[in-house]
């Protein structure tokens, strides 16, 4: 497998990776020529501490399979929320009351999706900041 050559594909890569882990309420946040931190942040939940440890997991594998190096967890001892960078695409993996609580959409100036209240939120919705 290769690696993805524009940050879209590793945008795709990640969504994808926590979908069929059954995220919920993940949200994409747009910030390319917005921000020098990075071109996407996927912001994603887990029902449970040790769901939450599972797609971070995977989601490591997934990035190292494609040629990513030199990537770690952050928050994975309590997996309350866990951090990835993958250069261009930022992930945060929270549990729904850890995600509320911080409500990192708001900071970039967007809401929770509408139907999150802890769950319920549509999969993989694109917003620009």
């Amino acid at each position: 497998m290769a690696a993805p050559d524009f940050p879209e594909q590793l945008r795709d890569l990640i969504v994808a990776s926590v979908e069929d882990d059954k995220a919920e309420g993940t949200v994409v946040l747009d910030l390319k020529g917005k921000s020098t931190l990075a071109d996407y942040i996927v912001i994603t939940s887990g029902r449970s501490a040790r769901q939450v440890d599972a797609m971070a997991g995977h989601l490591l594998s997934k990035l190292k399979q494609v040629g990513l190096v030199g990537l770690d967890a952050e928050g994975t001892p309590q997996c309350d929320w866990v951090l990835i960078d993958a250069g261009d695409v930022l992930v945060h993996l929270f549990r729904p009351e850890v995600r509320a609580f911080y409500n990192l959409e708001k900071m970039w100036g967007v809401e929770l999706p509408p139907d999150f209240a802890g769950f319920g939120a549509p999969a993989g919705d694109f917003l620009s900041v």
